[in-house]
């Protein structure tokens, strides 16, 4: 999943990749005033994240393609999409002011290189048979972002926050207990992605703007990769047919879709709405590698993801309730 910028006055929770990945968020202490409902809205933020969670429906027809490969024409062609898109519009000076402005360009670099890491782990995850682990990854996301704030913010929690991230936490050691392993895929999701939310947070650029710079940054890097395959003999494509060359170049519009739907309707809905629909993508993604994939889910696995679940419940459920609190005390 590429990322998504909040609208100023929130924080950013992200479930996503990167691979696709989603991008959450829950109002902050200084709640700002919530959008007029807006069907619109709802059904464009809604189908952001059901892209988001179905994306393995893109990625797995690609098996076979080294996931470096498939990462590089992601970026190569997310980069030509967005660049075009923002061209039509007259919009592109915007990319070239935040490369141009130091500060802002060396975020850019920093979520640039974080992205490209959650990209990359999610794609070698879902071709190697691991989308249960990567849904794992984007459930955990929101905490982890919490915790980030917590430890580079100074942001502080209440007992249901701390509670959630407790109970999260015991979710991921019976998961490690069990599988005798870090789940290392799940953890890497969640803290690149964390991260990369965390820069885009303080880099002032709308979401195509910074996706466009950040792909600009990466795409000489895909290009070198692909020529080098190139010479090495298998081909700028990596040796795919006609079918997947075309499914590989698809890449850019599945990745540039589902953030403009997302930077569309997540202005015009209630925050508290967007972090409800942020689940929408790992369950699908779990329903996939479950009933789809017939990846393994017993009991003892699903324990684990179970107090996960449970932490979710409490920290939306205590965001909920300060958001209707604090709308009230507006009324």
């Amino acid at each position: 999943m590429g990322g998504e910028r909040a609208p100023s006055g929130t924080r950013c929770v992200s479930v996503s990749a990167a691979a696709g990945r989603t991008m959450a968020v829950e109002p902050s202490h200084v709640q700002p005033a919530a959008p007029r409902p807006s069907r619109e809205g709802l059904l464009a933020t809604l189908g952001a994240f059901l892209i988001w969670g179905l994306l393995p429906l893109y990625l797995r027809p690609l098996h076979g393609i080294a996931a470096l490969t498939i990462m590089s024409h992601r970026l190569v062609w997310c980069c030509l999409f967005v660049s075009g898109w923002l061209a039509l519009r007259g919009e592109l000076g915007a990319v070239r002011a935040a490369l141009a402005h130091g500060p802002t360009r060396l975020r850019l670099v920093g979520s640039a290189a974080l992205i490209s890491v959650n990209w990359l782990v999610y794609v070698w995850a879902v071709g190697s048979g691991h989308v249960v682990e990567s849904s794992l990854g984007y459930f955990i996301n929101p905490l982890v972002n919490v915790l980030l704030g917590v430890l580079l913010l100074g942001e502080r929690l209440n007992r249901p926050q701390w509670a959630a991230v407790a109970c999260a936490a015991a979710g991921v050691v019976w998961l490690t207990v069990q599988a005798g392993h870090l789940p290392w895929i799940a953890l890497a999701l969640a803290l690149s992605f964390g991260g990369y939310g965390l820069l885009r947070k303080v880099v002032a650029v709308e979401s195509l703007t910074g996706l466009a710079a950040e792909t600009a940054l990466l795409a000489p890097f895909g290009l070198l990769w692909l020529g080098s395959q190139a010479l090495a003999g298998t081909g700028f494509f990596g040796g795919a047919d006609a079918l997947r060359s075309a499914w590989l170049v698809a890449g850019g519009v599945v990745t540039a879709v589902p953030l403009a739907l997302f930077a569309f309707g997540a202005r015009r809905i209630a925050y508290s709405t967007v972090g409800i629909l942020q689940y929408v993508g790992p369950t699908l993604q779990l329903t996939l590698g479950v009933l789809v994939y017939r990846e393994p889910f017993h009991r003892a696995r699903a324990a684990g993801f179970a107090l996960i679940w449970l932490a979710l419940a409490i920290y939306a459920g205590e965001g909920l309730w300060r958001a209707r609190r604090l709308r009230g005390a507006g009324s």
